[in-house]
Parts: structure tokens; C-alpha cells; sequence
């Protein structure tokens, strides 16, 4: 069971931002920016690269709603970033897909 697996059996607490049938919203322990949201489906599927045609649903739901959590927290207006990591060299730190929201300052590019 993965850490996020985990959180959305709430076997672990989390700063929970928003919760539906599909997806998981919470902020991030160690943040990366002033405002840091993980927007994680609550299916397990380890990266965006081992995503199926059958998952094309949630993966829509998952950005929308990752849209959709940036603006209640009032990252809208001045913008913010979407960022989905796989595999190692990617940055990818937990096996379970997951979108990062990042906003709150001027975050530069390239990202690192």
C-alpha cells in the first residue's frame, strides 16, 4: 500500500482540500511553494505511463478538478502550475500518480 493509498484510507492524517468518488486533494507536508496541492486518484495507478485508455475518464476528472481545487484556494488569478512527475528521473517520489498544484509566487522555467 502506498503512502497515498494510505492517506486516502485516512490510515494517515492530511490537510484534506478536497474529496470525491475519483480523486483525493491535499496539501503537501513538505511544500514547494507557497501554496502545494497533491490531487492524487484514489484508483492506484502507479505514473501517468502505466495509465490505460480505460482510466481517460479519470484522467480528465483529475485535471479539471486539479483546476478546479487552484481556484478555491484563489490561485487563479495570478496563475499556477500543474505538474505530473514519472519515474525516477522525472522526480517521481511515490509509485501512485499524482498532480502537483504550485502557486503562490512566481515559479520560474525551467523548472530544474
Amino acid at each position: 500500500m502506498t503512502l497515498f493509498e494510505k492517506l486516502i484510507a485516512r490510515q494517515i492524517p492530511a490537510a484534506i482540500v478536497y474529496e470525491d468518488d475519483l480523486v483525493f486533494a491535499f496539501r503537501d507536508i513538505n511544500p514547494q511553494a507557497p501554496t502545494h496541492i497533491l490531487v492524487v486518484p484514489k484508483k492506484p495507478i502507479p505514473r501517468i505511463a502505466e495509465a490505460s485508455t480505460e482510466d481517460q475518464s479519470m484522467l480528465g476528472h483529475l485535471l479539471l478538478k486539479a483546476a478546479a481545487v487552484a481556484e478555491q484556494v484563489g490561485l487563479k488569478a495570478d496563475g499556477y502550475r500543474l505538474v505530473i512527475n514519472n519515474g525516477r528521473d522525472g522526480g517521481e517520489s511515490v509509485p501512485h500518480l499524482h498532480c502537483h498544484i504550485l502557486g503562490g509566487r512566481q515559479l520560474h522555467w525551467p523548472p530544474g
